[in-house]
């Protein structure tokens, strides 16, 4: 009996093992599927976190846009400078020699909404040239004889201004009436009829978006103010504003001011450079002829400071190119820009 008592022992002993390592397995198993359905577990993405820097965007000229400029003929004659309206909104003036020792500007409207310009006067066969280098669409009132066979040969679009549907004489002004007249660009877009109304050419001037520092170039020079002599009647001028980074314009020594806001207008950008001219043959009027086609040199002046540059045009209606002495095309600030054409042997001073 002794020894079946013993037997039963072993058999509980067994037994018991067998249970505790049965509860053993179990919690490993156990445990073992409580890691596998944690680890199997989706965690959540990480989602990259991108930060959004804005694009930067030029502001004198929209680069997606194909629209057409519209290139206005502008009265500079001392009489009529002081009602001259809308120039502070054009992104590009040329300045150019007239007859009788004047000038007149070309101001350029690209994708703006100006409420006056002017006053408008009449064209001359050599603003056809920076109209087509800049695929724009001629505004005027009036022309010369050689301006007229130019029109329909070189194919210039126009938008003649009447007093009506694209313009109005501001009879208000105490002047004589050719120098009252006046356009808006509401009024230009209802003149453009069927023109085409895409541009085919890029911008004129390439930009940049970000400040250029021009001083650390060798090549640049000071240029506080800068004096640009056409005539013994016209002498365009500007003085550095450092802490606008602008220049102020001035004619004549006097403040060159806008009609409407009677500011002064100012120009972050100047390009000036010499082209020949002279008197047209057998002109009653003295109207000049200007070697607009061909090639020099000239100034690029902005944000205090003068580089020499090299211009060259190879045809009527090609573009000017400009680039650094380097050779490398010339790159500008993003602003407005005066391009002063100025006739050869005058004096260019910049201090």
């Amino acid at each position: 009996m002794k020894k079946n008592k013993n037997i039963f022992k072993k058999i509980k002993k067994i037994k018991l093992d067998n249970l505790i390592i049965g509860i053993i397995v179990i919690l490993i198993i156990g445990g073992v599927g409580i890691y596998m359905a944690f680890s199997n577990k989706e965690t959540p993405e990480r989602k990259e976190v991108k930060e959004t820097i804005p694009e930067k965007k030029l502001n004198i000229v929209n680069l997606n846009s194909k629209s057409r400029p519209y290139a206005v003929s502008i009265n500079n004659i001392g009489a009529a400078r002081g009602v001259q309206s809308g120039l502070q909104d054009a992104y590009i003036i040329y300045e150019m020699i007239v007859e009788g020792g004047l000038t007149r500007y070309l101001a350029l409207f690209i994708d703006a909404d100006v409420e006056r310009i002017g006053s408008v006067r009449s064209a001359r066969h050599y603003f056809l040239d920076y109209v087509l280098e800049n695929d724009a669409i001629f505004v005027h009132h009036g022309q010369s004889p050689q301006a007229q066979s130019d029109f329909s040969r070189l194919n210039v679009d126009r938008i003649v201004v009447d007093n009506s549907k694209t313009g109005w004489r501001d009879k208000s002004l105490n002047l004589s009436s050719e120098h009252t007249l006046f356009t808006s660009t509401d009024k230009l877009a209802s003149g453009i009829g069927s023109k085409r109304t895409e541009r085919n050419k890029d911008y004129l001037l390439k930009y940049s978006v970000d400040p250029l520092d021009l001083s650390k170039i060798p090549e640049s020079k000071e240029a506080s103010s800068v004096s640009i002599k056409y005539s013994s009647s016209v002498t365009s001028s500007y003085d550095y504003d450092s802490t606008n980074k602008v220049y102020k314009r001035s004619v004549n020594q006097k403040a060159h001011v806008d009609y409407v806001s009677k500011e002064q207008y100012t120009f972050k950008n100047i390009i000036v450079y010499e082209v020949a001219n002279n008197k047209i043959s057998g002109d009653s009027s003295g109207r000049q002829n200007l070697n607009t086609v061909g090639s020099g040199t000239g100034y690029y002046i902005s944000q205090g400071v003068a580089l020499p540059i090299t211009w060259s045009k190879s045809s009527r209606a090609s573009a000017t190119v400009y680039k650094y002495d380097s050779g490398d095309d010339l790159i500008v600030n993003d602003g407005n820009t005066f391009i002063q054409i100025m006739p050869k042997g005058q004096n260019l001073i910049i201090t």
